[in-house]
């Protein structure tokens, strides 16, 4: 089973405003209601694609009810933990002359919610994939990505991590199978700029040599590279498209990357199939369908 984590889940209230004008009574021109949270973006992908998946996390109150429905209609399980205190966030997306957004806090979560979650996770078996991504709330210890994976060290889980500069870094010694940063977040690790395919390598090579086993490295119009655990180095530039909406791309791609590896079982193919889903998801409004992902995989 694939399973995903996602610490602070939201509703995404994407409005559209002709002339935002702050101060003023403004009306929206569109409006759109998403369950959001980079764990969930996988999962919807991933039922998107036929395959099952577990979401996993915390919500609160009536907006976590609502996130918990909207996720399932996309076929995905929910086993979100309830948390007693506050409400899950909504975000809201503003597009007008210029983007803006304002963020939700999301609930107060307690030592007995992340051992429930922890007791969720001591279900998992050999074989089984965890999807862990995205930020983690201040109420949160902030090395739950490390307490997570050396809970689950040793038992032959997959491990993906979708994580930024010391959330990432602190969780190479584990040994996640797959690390999914782009390149300005691998250069930020080593205080580099890094604008080509080639110039990516050595350092994905030197994140394998502190623990990760496969590294993708996203690079948006650039395409992307992997950097396998079996020595080999796939790379090509992205298919062709105009860029509708980035949010969520690089979380189709991660959910594209596991589930052709489980389809086919070689990372060229998990490749293809994370850069196509990356790449429908950008040329979409929203997360990439399975005949969307497969007319750009004819085309790598």
């Amino acid at each position: 089973m694939i399973y995903t984590v996602t610490f602070n889940p939201a509703l995404d209230y994407a409005v559209g405003v002709e002339h935002l004008q702050l101060g003023s009574v403004n009306r929206t021109c569109s409006e759109k209601i998403l369950p959001g949270g980079k764990g969930i973006n996988v999962s919807i992908v991933l039922g998107n694609l036929g395959h099952e998946s577990i979401a996993l996390g915390f919500v609160a109150g009536f907006t976590g009810r609502e996130i918990e429905e909207r996720t399932e209609s996309y076929g995905a399980q929910c086993k979100f933990i309830h948390v007693a205190e506050g409400l899950s966030r909504i975000n809201v997306k503003i597009k007008s002359d210029e983007e803006s957004e304002i963020n939700g806090m999301g609930p107060r979560i307690t030592d007995a919610d992340v051992q429930a979650l922890f007791e969720q996770l001591d279900t998992l078996v050999e074989g089984d994939v965890l999807v862990i991504s995205g930020s983690i709330p201040s109420v949160l210890p902030a090395d739950m990505y490390e307490r997570i994976m050396a809970r689950l060290e040793g038992r032959g889980i997959r491990i993906v991590v979708d994580a930024e500069r010391e959330l990432l870094t602190r969780v190479l010694p584990y040994h996640p199978w797959l690390i999914k940063p782009n390149n300005h977040e691998l250069g930020a690790i080593f205080d580099v700029e890094l604008r080509t395919r080639d110039e990516v390598v050595p350092y994905a090579k030197k994140l394998q040599e502190r623990g990760a086993a496969n590294v993708l490295i996203s690079m948006a119009g650039e395409g992307a590279v992997l950097v396998a655990e079996d020595g080999t180095v796939t790379g090509g530039p992205a298919p062709k498209g105009t860029v509708v909406n980035s949010v969520g791309a690089g979380d189709s791609m991660v959910a594209g990357f596991v589930a052709g590896y489980l389809e086919k079982g070689n990372y060229e193919d998990a490749y293809k199939m994370g850069v196509a889903c990356g790449s429908a998801s950008a040329f979409s409004s929203e997360l990439t369908t399975r005949a969307e992902a497969e007319a750009l995989l004819a085309t790598l």
